[in-house]
């Protein structure tokens, strides 16, 4: 009894372990690792994830799984990016119409929501499952990225835009700025409001939730409209990081948010998981990332090994399930 008792409290704690661990064991490898420099460096690059991740630990509390968090990253960049460089054409008024650089994040931000809302859409009102419908989606949003831009990236929009993904306030760069506030953003959301409680009552069990009263239909376009527009401002801070918006960006993002997603201890049943799991799991894949490429493991292997740590991750979850 108190052995299954230290294990459920140990448990809470296991991605903070596995960090932990991680970190000591780059260090040892590698003496560049714990340099600033570095360290920066991989703050930035999980930024982009962590943004992605956040609307997807949303989603898969309601019990769903969204797989087109990365075309939706493109297209949303590619829509600022194109506005920005050449305006929006309406030929029937023959009419140009010039976007500065907030209407241009706006319209990008924009995107990714209605992109969003219309996997909710798609999932309650059709009833379709959530990997069928964001699938579906998956292939409609790169379509229409390779649409909007000819195939070709859309270069040169200036230090103002570039700013939110390459400039730093006190050293500290811009996109961990972002990332972090949306992260006290969302634990807020999801801890200290109402919405947050029915998201885990859906997610926990949807018939009891629509039992009691409760707008499970609403929730869960609310829940995939909130991932749209953060992949919308993943793309943003993309797109400004390169100073380029490039038909192929985001390509295998959604891969990485579901891992970190999970390694942070969101159950893929859904009720049960938190966004402060999530931050850790994507401070994981950031560290596995960062350390593969120093110690000059080829790409092939740290593909490998990254699905490793996503089988152990869901493995651990399903034994913790069954513990309970």
């Amino acid at each position: 009894m108190k052995t299954s008792l230290i294990l459920q409290k140990t448990s809470r704690f296991q991605s903070l372990f596995a960090l932990i661990l991680m970190v000591m064991a780059m260090s040892l490898a590698s003496h560049s690792f714990l340099t600033t420099d570095n360290v920066f460096n991989v703050l930035r690059q999980i930024s982009i994830n962590l943004c992605l991740s956040l609307g997807m630990t949303l989603v898969i509390l309601s019990g769903g799984i969204d797989l087109s968090v990365g075309s939706i990253l493109a297209l949303s960049g590619a829509v600022a990016a194109g506005l920005l460089k050449n305006g929006l054409a309406i030929h029937p008024l023959n009419l140009l119409v010039q976007f500065m650089v907030p209407g241009a994040i706006v319209a990008g931000a924009l995107t990714g929501a209605a992109l969003g809302w219309i996997n909710g859409a798609c999932i309650t009102w059709l009833r379709l499952p959530p990997f069928v419908a964001t699938l579906g989606m998956l292939s409609i949003a790169r379509g229409l990225t390779m649409l909007w831009t000819g195939g070709f990236p859309i270069t040169g929009l200036g230090d103002a835009f570039d700013f939110a993904g390459t400039g730093r306030l006190w050293i500290i760069p811009v996109p961990v700025w972002i990332s972090a506030g949306l992260v006290l953003l969302f634990i807020g959301l999801t801890l200290r409001t109402r919405f947050g409680r029915h998201l885990y009552a859906v997610g926990g069990n949807e018939r009891a939730a629509a039992l009691s009263g409760l707008s499970v239909r609403r929730i869960k376009i609310m829940v995939y409209t909130l991932c749209g527009t953060l992949a919308g401002l993943a793309g943003l801070l993309v797109t400004a990081r390169l100073d380029s918006a490039t038909p192929n960006a985001g390509i295998g993002y959604e891969l990485d948010s579901i891992a970190a997603v999970v390694i942070g201890g969101t159950s893929l049943s859904g009720g049960k998981g938190s966004i402060a799991g999530t931050v850790l799991g994507c401070l994981i894949i950031g560290v596995l990332n960062n350390g593969l490429f120093l110690l000059n493991v080829s790409p092939f292997w740290q593909q490998v090994i990254k699905g490793a740590v996503i089988l152990a991750a869901v493995a651990v979850d399903k034994i913790g399930s069954s513990n309970d």
